[in-house]
C-alpha cells in the first residue's frame, strides 16, 4: 500500500541505475547504514557517491517492487576519503578515472575537492595529469558545483529539476545573479516559465509593480499571448497598451513610454497596417516581412515561356476523355504560363482533378515537380490522390533541430530545393514562420501552386497565410465555384456550401450521407454518440470505430468536450479486461488498443517499419493505436499507420486519447464517418468556419447530433475567427517601394 505522507530518505548514491539525460529523470540504488534502496525522480546531475536528502514517499511498482519516488532533494559532495574515492572513481569528473582517483585522494585525502575547485594546479605534482588536464578537472567540478549551488538557490521559488536544467544550460554560472538582476529573463522561449510565477519570483526578490523590465515583459507576454492562443501576427499598438495597463495595473504614461523605448531598441517593431499602428514581436515580423520580400522578388522574374500550352491541354482532354469547365482551364493554364497560383474552392468543385492535370502537364514539359503538405496525414491523402509523392513540409524541408528543441531546416537560402514546380496542399493549415521556411528555400524561378480552401479553420499557430494572400490581390487566385454533378448527390458536399453561403443545411432527408439527430440534453447526447461509435455506425456500414469514425467536438472541456467524450469512448470501445495492459499518466489511463493522437511536433521520435527501415520524427496531428504497454521497461509502443514509435513513461505528454478531437486538430485529415456534438457550443467557438472545417472532414457520413438553434447560430455566424497579420499590407507596401 502506497503511504501519501512526505519523508525524508538519507544516503549514499551507490548506482546510477537508468538516467535521461534530456529531462533528468532517474533510478538510483541509495544506501543507508547498509541498507539499500531504490529512488526515482527528476535530478539535475547524480553521481556515484553523491550524499543525499530525497523528498518523497514509497511506492509500490508493479513490476519492480517498493520504490522511494522523490519531488525533490538536496545534494551534497562526500566528506569522508572513502566517499570522495567512490565520487571520483565513478567517472562523474571528465579526466579522472579509478586509477587517477586514488592517486588524487592519496595525496589531498578529504581536501581533493577543495583542490580540484581552487588549486588545480597542485594536481600537477601526480603523474600524468599536466597543468591544461588540471584546469578542464577543476572547470568540470566547477560546473557541478554551480549547478547544485544553483538548485539550492533556486530551490525557494519553486522552479522544478527541468526548468534549473534549462536556467543553467542557457546562463552558466551567473544564473542567479542574472536572475536578481531581471527575473523576467525566466519568460523567455529558452527557460519558458510563465509570466506570472516570474512575477511572483520579482516579488519576493523585492521588484518593484512599476520595475522597468516587468513592464517590458508584460509587454512582451501580451504580444505572445495573442500570436500563442489566438494565431495573431501583430497587435494593434492601442490594443497592446491598453491590455498591459489593465494586465500590469500600471498608468496608461507607464506602459506607453515603455512601449517607445522597446519600439526605439528593437525589443519590438512599430510598423503602420494601413492607417493604425501594429506592434510585432522581432520574430513575427520577420517572417511576414521576408515573405512579403520574397514573393515580390518572384513575382517579377518571369518564368520561363513554355510554348503550346493551351494545345498542350487540349491534346491532355483528349487523351483523359475529360472536359475541363472553364475555371479548371483557367488555373491550368495560369499553373504553367505563370510563376503563381493560389487555386480554392470547397468540396466537390474539382480542386484534386485539376491539380492532377497541372502536375501531369508540368512534368510532360520537363519540370520536376515535388508536393508537399503541412503534416503527415494531409501528405498522405496528397499521395493518394495524385498518385504521386509527397511529403510533410518539414520532411521535404530536411528538419533538424537546435539545442532547444527548435525546428531548424537544412533547405535554406544557401541550400535551396532542387525543384521546377513546388505545389502545397492544404495552405490554410500553413502558418506564417513554417510558410517563411519553404520561401527561403524556393528558388527564384520556381513556381508555386498553394492549393486551399479559405473557408476552413486557420492554422493552429500565429497567422493567416491563405487568406492574406488572396486579400493581397498580387497572386493569380482561381477559386472554383462549380458543383460537379457526380458531387451534387452528397448533402455532405451541398450541405458543406450552404453552410458557406450562410443557408441552413438540408436536415431532414435520412436517405443520403447527412444526418440530424435532434437531442436537448447533454447526457443523452453524449450516450448517442457512444451508441453510433460503438455499434450503431459498425452494425449499418461496417466502419471500424477506431479506423473509421471520428468524434470531433468544439472545445476540449464541458460535458460534451474532447476530455470528457475520449473518457466515455474509451469505456466503451477499449474496456479494462485481463489481457489489456495500461499505465496511468498525469490522471489519463492510457490502454493497449487505445487509439490515441501526438499533440505536439517530436522530431527526436523514432519510428520503425516491418521492412526494417526507419527515420525520426512524428508531429502534431498524427493518429495511431497504442500496441504494447511494457511497464517494466517503460515503454509505450504506438503504430501510425505502418511505424511503430516507442515511447518512455514520462513522453506520454506528447499523446492524447484519440476517440475524439477538437475541429481544430482534425484538419489535415478526412474520415470515412464524422460525429459532431451540437451543444452549449462556447461562444467563441460558435462560428461559421468552424462547423464547415468539420462537415468537410467526413468523406462518407456525417451525424450531427444536438440542438438546431446551435447549428442556426453558428451558420448565421460568419466572423471568421478574427487574426491580425500584416503578410497582406507588406505584399502591396514592397511594391509601393
Amino acid at each position: 500500500m502506497e503511504n501519501s505522507e512526505l519523508l525524508m530518505l538519507c544516503g549514499t548514491v551507490q548506482s546510477v541505475i537508468y538516467r535521461n539525460e534530456e529531462n533528468g529523470y532517474s533510478v538510483i540504488s541509495v544506501t543507508n547504514n547498509g541498507a539499500s534502496a531504490t529512488a526515482v525522480g527528476i535530478m539535475t546531475s547524480v553521481n556515484t557517491g553523491d550524499e543525499l536528502k530525497l523528498i518523497g514517499n514509497w511506492k509500490v511498482h508493479a513490476s519492480y517492487g517498493k520504490q522511494f519516488a522523490f519531488d525533490c532533494y538536496e545534494q551534497s559532495l562526500p566528506s569522508n576519503k572513502e566517499g570522495i574515492l567512490r565520487y571520483l572513481s565513478s567517472g562523474a569528473v571528465k579526466g579522472i578515472g579509478r586509477a587517477m582517483a586514488k592517486k588524487i585522494v592519496a595525496r589531498f585525502g578529504e581536501d581533493s575537492f577543495d583542490v580540484i575547485k581552487n588549486e588545480p594546479e597542485r594536481l600537477c605534482v601526480i603523474k600524468g595529469i599536466s597543468k591544461e588536464k588540471a584546469e578542464a578537472m577543476s572547470e568540470d567540478i566547477r560546473n557541478t558545483l554551480g549547478m547544485r549551488e544553483l538548485m539550492t538557490e533556486l530551490g525557494g521559488y519553486h522552479i522544478s529539476v527541468q526548468e534549473a536544467v534549462k536556467i543553467w544550460k542557457n546562463y552558466g554560472s551567473d544564473a542567479f545573479d542574472r536572475i536578481k538582476e531581471n527575473p523576467y529573463i525566466l519568460c523567455s522561449d529558452e527557460i519558458g516559465i510563465e509570466f506570472r510565477r516570474a512575477d511572483g519570483i520579482a516579488a519576493k526578490l523585492g521588484r518593484s509593480a512599476d520595475d522597468e523590465y516587468r513592464v517590458n515583459a508584460g509587454i512582451m507576454y501580451i504580444l505572445s499571448q495573442n500570436m500563442q492562443l489566438y494565431g495573431h501576427t501583430c497587435m494593434p499598438k492601442s490594443s497592446v497598451t491598453e491590455a498591459a495597463v489593465k494586465f500590469l495595473q500600471l498608468d496608461n504614461e507607464t506602459v506607453k513610454n515603455a512601449a517607445e523605448k522597446m519600439i526605439k531598441n528593437g525589443s519590438i517593431i512599430r510598423h503602420e497596417v494601413g492607417e493604425r499602428e501594429f506592434l510585432f514581436l522581432p520574430s513575427m515580423y520577420q517572417s511576414e516581412s521576408y515573405s512579403a520580400q520574397k514573393l515580390n522578388v518572384m513575382l517579377e522574374c518571369p518564368p520561363e515561356s513554355i510554348k503550346g500550352v493551351e494545345t498542350a491541354l487540349n491534346v491532355f482532354e483528349k487523351k483523359q476523355h475529360i472536359r475541363y469547365a472553364d475555371l479548371q482551364r483557367k488555373a491550368i493554364l495560369q499553373a504553367l504560363s505563370g510563376k503563381m497560383l493560389i487555386l480554392t474552392g470547397g468540396p466537390g468543385t474539382g480542386k484534386t482533378t485539376t491539380l492532377n492535370a497541372i502536375i501531369e502537364l508540368c512534368r510532360q514539359c520537363g519540370l520536376k515537380v515535388m508536393l508537399a503538405a503541412p503534416t503527415g496525414r494531409a501528405a498522405q491523402r496528397m499521395s493518394e490522390l495524385t498518385g504521386k509523392t509527397a511529403k510533410t513540409i518539414h520532411r521535404l524541408l530536411e528538419v533538424e533541430w537546435d539545442k532547444n528543441d527548435m525546428p531548424a531546416f537544412k533547405r535554406n537560402e544557401r541550400n535551396m530545393l532542387e525543384c521546377d514546380v513546388l505545389v502545397i496542399d492544404e495552405l490554410s493549415m500553413v502558418d506564417s514562420v513554417l510558410f517563411e521556411s519553404v520561401l527561403r528555400a524556393l528558388p527564384l524561378d520556381c513556381r508555386l501552386i498553394m492549393v486551399g480552401d479559405n473557408d476552413q479553420l486557420p492554422s493552429v499557430s500565429a497567422g493567416n497565410v491563405l487568406g492574406e494572400l488572396i486579400k493581397s490581390g498580387k497572386i493569380p487566385c482561381v477559386q472554383l465555384t462549380e458543383i460537379f454533378r457526380q458531387s451534387m448527390k452528397s448533402l455532405i458536399v451541398t450541405n458543406a456550401h450552404k453552410i458557406v453561403n450562410g443557408e441552413m443545411p438540408e436536415i431532414t432527408r435520412t436517405d443520403n450521407d447527412f444526418f440530424f439527430m435532434h437531442y436537448s440534453d447533454a447526457n443523452i447526447i453524449s450516450r448517442k454518440i457512444v451508441e453510433l461509435c460503438s455499434s450503431r455506425l459498425p452494425k449499418a456500414y461496417r466502419y471500424s470505430p477506431l479506423d473509421d469514425i471520428q468524434v470531433l467536438c468544439p472545445s476540449r472541456k464541458g460535458e460534451l468536450g474532447v476530455l470528457s467524450m475520449n473518457e466515455k469512448l474509451q469505456a466503451a470501445l477499449n474496456p479494462k479486461t485481463a489481457l489489456t495492459k495500461e499505465t496511468v499518466f498525469e490522471n489519463i489511463i492510457y490502454r493497449t488498443g487505445d487509439k490515441v493522437m501526438q499533440v505536439k511536433n517530436n522530431y527526436h521520435l523514432v519510428w520503425k517499419k516491418a521492412d526494417g527501415t526507419s527515420g525520426t520524427g512524428v508531429f502534431n496531428g498524427d493518429i495511431g493505436i497504442i500496441s504494447d504497454i511494457d511497464t517494466a521497461a517503460g515503454i509505450v509502443t504506438v503504430r501510425f499507420d505502418d511505424r511503430l514509435v516507442e515511447y518512455e513513461l514520462e513522453m506520454l505528454g506528447n499523446l492524447e486519447l484519440a476517440y475524439a478531437v477538437t475541429v481544430h486538430k482534425s484538419q489535415g485529415n478526412e474520415f470515412n464517418a464524422v460525429i459532431m456534438p451540437l451543444y452549449a457550443v462556447p461562444e467563441m467557438l460558435c462560428y461559421r468556419n468552424l462547423l464547415y472545417t468539420a462537415v468537410t472532414r467526413a468523406k462518407k457520413t456525417l451525424i450531427l447530433v444536438g440542438e438546431v438553434y446551435v447549428m442556426e447560430k453558428m451558420v448565421m455566424n460568419s466572423n471568421k475567427t478574427k487574426r491580425f497579420s500584416a503578410l497582406s499590407s507588406l505584399l502591396n507596401e514592397e511594391k509601393r517601394g
